[in-house]
């Protein structure tokens, strides 16, 4: 056999696995004087999703919501989309707790043991639990509620139709205790490496890191801090175990005895793959989730502050080995100006992290901030975060807002209400033109499709379009039409006992389209 014609098999079945493209056809024959043809555009046949445990408040409730965006061409029938609980239990006690128990407790332990082995092996992992969500069509979302602290971490996967830009989003109430307000994220894909500049370890916070590991072999996975001096001490934070299937929140104030109230927290894994996200919890402020940075790059665009906020703090990491000068700016609804607060650029050393307090930046207005190389500054990549605050008094609630890519086709959001949605649309550079499209509701109504036109260097916030007869939650979904780059952001804002707790999820591309590179060997016969 020829052995191009092997090595371009081997290219094809790797793309087939990556990209979850089932089949790959026979392209046409050699053509040595043809050039190459344009890589082709096709759904991804294949996603998955990990939702963290949402809580330990016996007083929280949690929304989950699972949506596919309706109209991908080319992806087929079929096909589900289903969240179970975890197989193993969500655990953070510490292993020298092995060591105090009793002979009868380990003889208890090893029976357990004992009588999982001897039943019966499961047709398949998914077999093992009962799915508590199943999406059953593309363009109509589907949700469910938990209550109480033992909501289990989700894990889940799309397959067919309802793959290509499968979202779920995980909304919790909670009405009392350190940890009470509006927390909301966005289920993540599983990865290998996340960065989370915003994270502290400072004696006024709780901030555990959630593993979550998809797959049903174990995962290892190692956390690093980095302070404003630079890389924090730990002897805890390297090789940490992630069973198959399960969940394990780890305390980042176990992880070293510095404690500090801006650090960035690298989250890598050395065998298998996790989904990774910050629950931070604030004696005063409540608590929230914080969703990991975009990649590192010499500028980000931080989108969806309230107009409200009463206090903004931007917190930036250079993850390589330059060091980082930067402008930092508000992109508000007239556009673009330098907060008087960051008169001077931020200087952000290699390895460490820099923080920049910007108050009431926004002043009534809706904006996003935008960091970027200082006059002269070279192009660092860096990771940046906000910490956001609405309130005053006892009455705040906090909310984090990572830096995120534009949306290149499309993204969504799912899980807004008939009231206090909020869509942030910032266009840093062209004016563009953005298509928003509100499904169908949960529990009954239809469709409506609105566009926007955003100004170039200006942010857009609206009350976002409405399903006709609406019954339940919606899903958002933007796709730009023309110009420049948008990124956006959903606020979801609710009033309890005085306090605006609120919650903001950005909106990076969905990433339910991959690019299949053509080639001209004719693999239909073997040589």
């Amino acid at each position: 056999m020829n052995r191009t014609t092997l090595s371009l098999i081997a290219v094809a079945t790797a793309l087939a696995a990556v990209t979850g493209v089932a089949a790959v056809s026979a392209p046409d024959p050699v053509d040595s004087t043809a050039t190459a043809k344009t890589p082709a555009r096709l759904p991804v046949e294949r996603s998955s999703l990990l939702c963290p445990a949402p809580s330990t408040s016996e007083l929280a409730e949690t929304v989950y919501t699972s949506f596919t965006p309706a109209g991908t061409t080319g992806a087929g029938t079929g096909g589900a989309a289903e969240l179970a609980p975890s197989a193993a239990p969500l655990t953070d006690t510490d292993p020298a707790d092995d060591e105090k128990k009793t002979d009868e407790d380990k003889a208890k332990d090893d029976k357990a043991k004992d009588d999982e082995a001897k039943a019966p092996a499961a047709d398949g992992a998914d077999a093992k639990v009962k799915p508590f969500l199943a999406l059953k069509e593309p363009g109509k979302p589907v949700s469910g509620t938990k209550k109480g602290a033992d909501a289990p971490a989700l894990v889940g996967a799309a397959t067919g139709p309802l793959a290509p830009g499968w979202t779920a989003q995980q909304t919790t109430t909670v009405t009392a205790g350190d940890s009470r307000g509006l927390l909301g994220m966005t289920c993540t894909a599983p990865g290998t490496d996340f960065w989370f500049p915003g994270a502290s370890t400072d004696k006024s916070r709780q901030d555990y890191v959630h593993l979550t590991n998809p797959d049903d072999t174990a995962a290892v996975a190692d956390i690093a801090l980095f302070g404003k001096e630079g890389t924090l001490k730990s002897d805890t934070g390297e090789g940490i175990p992630v069973p198959a299937r399960s969940s394990v929140p780890v305390l980042l104030s176990t992880l070293t005895g510095e404690a500090e109230p801006n650090v960035t927290v690298h989250v890598s894994t050395r065998t298998g793959r996790v989904g990774a996200v910050v629950n931070a919890t604030e004696e005063k402020t409540g608590g929230d989730w914080l969703a990991a940075s975009a990649d590192a790059a010499p500028r980000a665009v931080l989108p969806g502050i309230p107009g409200d906020a009463t206090s903004v703090r931007l917190v930036v990491f250079a993850p390589g080995e330059d060091d980082a000068e930067l402008k930092v700016q508000l992109a508000g609804k007239s556009g673009t100006i330098v907060p008087s607060s960051a008169a001077e650029p931020l200087n952000v050393k290699s390895g460490m992290t820099a923080s920049l307090d910007l108050g009431d930046v926004t002043k009534g207005e809706a904006g996003a901030v935008r960091i970027g190389p200082a006059e002269g500054g070279r192009e660092t990549p860096v990771v940046a975060a906000l910490r956001v605050v609405r309130g005053k008094g006892d009455d705040q609630e906090v909310a984090f807002i990572p830096a995120t890519g534009p949306v290149t086709e499309r993204a969504t959001v799912a899980d807004n209400r008939a009231k206090g949605s909020t869509l942030t649309l910032t266009a840093p550079e062209k004016s563009a033109k953005v298509k928003v499209t509100a499904s169908a509701g949960s529990g009954g109504g239809e469709q409506v499709v609105k566009t926007y036109t955003v100004k170039g260097g200006t942010t857009l916030a609206v009350t976002p379009p409405v399903p006709a007869g609406l019954k339940g939650s919606y899903a958002l979904t933007v796709e730009p039409e023309s110009g420049g780059p948008v990124h956006a952001a959903r606020a979801l804002a609710v009033t309890q006992d005085g306090v605006p707790m609120f919650t903001v999820q950005t909106l990076p591309d969905d990433r339910g389209m991959v690019s299949v590179p053509a080639t001209k060997e004719d693999l239909s016969v073997l040589k």
